[in-house]
């Protein structure tokens, strides 16, 4: 099925219903994937075994993002299930989908190419499909660019704080390849999501920026740091407002956080980042904070009481549930929000705004 807009006019459909409405994002993959109890036949397949050059000795259970190749079923049938909830935008399940990150499971950069564009196809697909159903609440497609297993501003080794496990180009070199069959496969933005290292998100930040400098069409970008503890900073050690700093060049179509905490806690920084931020914000929690068995017992009525406060505050503009939420928490959500008004965008005075760990600003 063709999409029934193109992609410019989806991109304005996307600006246009930003400002009507509170969006909504979809929930927590993984949870769902393990509630399917897949095997390693799921994961693995006919593409990746030993007559292909695959260890079949290295488990590639786990590894949801190649479910974008080996059962494409699946990640369809969550798409649905997130648009039917009431999500105006999907996520593909690229989380982890970079060489780097994917080194762990053996795979090569052939292959990590083709869970990014295989992913925008599914996620593109199920998008058009709502889009046609239901022509006046069209969706949309993010991709996803998640974090990586390394860093570039902490030290791999506790005995040398100069040592780095990966260099700023092979950051940046990964991203951009994943980056671009995102944007080969359809999507409609890009959500670099769950950053913990801001230097890593700098890294891909550039890789997008590059693409369109090279011609391609540029998409909206939403950018999603994560909060770790209650000590209000990312693991690289910024606080909310140093983090929007650091990123604000970009001129990202949304900033926010995601992730680490329930929205209770998760409260007071996207309150700092909504009066900081001549942006979109957006806030997508997890149900909770997991309980000893690392499980989530918020339930839906809970995470979307937190959220609608959130909106009844004027604090957010797009919101959704991260880990442990499921296409219930999201219904609930999308309830909840639903016909209140997003977040008035603040026009802040003219200044230069620095940032290392804590944010500087020199006004005029």
């Amino acid at each position: 099925m063709s999409s029934p807009l193109s992609r410019s006019e989806r991109i304005a459909a996307l600006h246009r219903a930003a400002k009507e409405r509170i969006l909504v994002l979809d929930g927590s993959w993984g949870v769902m994937i393990q509630r399917l109890g897949l095997g390693e036949g799921d994961f693995r397949s006919d593409r990746f075994t030993a007559a292909n050059g695959y260890d079949e000795r290295e488990q590639m259970k786990g590894n949801n993002d190649i479910l974008c190749l080996t059962r494409p079923d699946v990640v369809a049938d969550l798409h649905d299930r997130y648009f039917a909830a009431g999500a105006d935008i999907s996520e593909t399940n690229t989380f982890s989908a970079t060489t780097i990150a994917q080194e762990d499971y053996g795979l090569d950069d052939q292959a990590v190419r083709d869970i990014n564009l295989e992913g925008a196809k599914l996620a593109r697909a199920a998008a058009d499909r709502w889009t046609a159903r239901e022509p006046h609440k069209p969706r949309f497609a993010a991709g996803s660019i998640g974090p990586l297993n390394k860093m570039l501003s902490m030290s791999s080794d506790v005995n040398d704080p100069g040592a780095r496990s990966v260099s700023f180009d092979q950051v940046y070199a990964a991203y951009r390849e994943q980056a671009r069959a995102l944007h080969e496969g359809g999507v409609d933005l890009f959500l670099i999501e769950t950053i913990t290292d801001t230097l890593n998100c700098k890294a891909a930040i550039k890789a997008i920026l590059d693409l369109e400098d090279e011609g391609l069409e540029p998409l909206p970008m939403w950018i999603s740091g994560t909060i770790v503890d209650r000590s209000g900073r990312t693991l690289s050690g910024q606080t909310a407002e140093a983090f929007w700093n650091s990123v604000r060049h970009a001129k990202p179509f949304a900033v926010g956080f995601n992730c680490a905490l329930g929205g209770e806690l998760m409260r007071p920084f996207i309150a700092e980042l909504s009066r900081v931020a001549d942006t979109l914000v957006a806030a997508y929690p997890n149900a909770g904070l997991p309980n000893a068995m690392g499980d989530y017992d918020e339930q839906p009525h809970e995470t979307a009481h937190f959220i609608e406060e959130w909106a009844r505050s004027g604090l957010v503009n797009i919101v959704g549930g991260c880990c442990g939420t499921t296409p219930e928490h999201i219904r609930h959500v999308a309830e909840g929000v639903a016909g209140l008004p997003p977040r008035a965008i603040p026009e802040r005075p003219r200044a230069m705004r620095l940032a290392g760990l804590e944010p500087f600003e020199l006004v005029a």
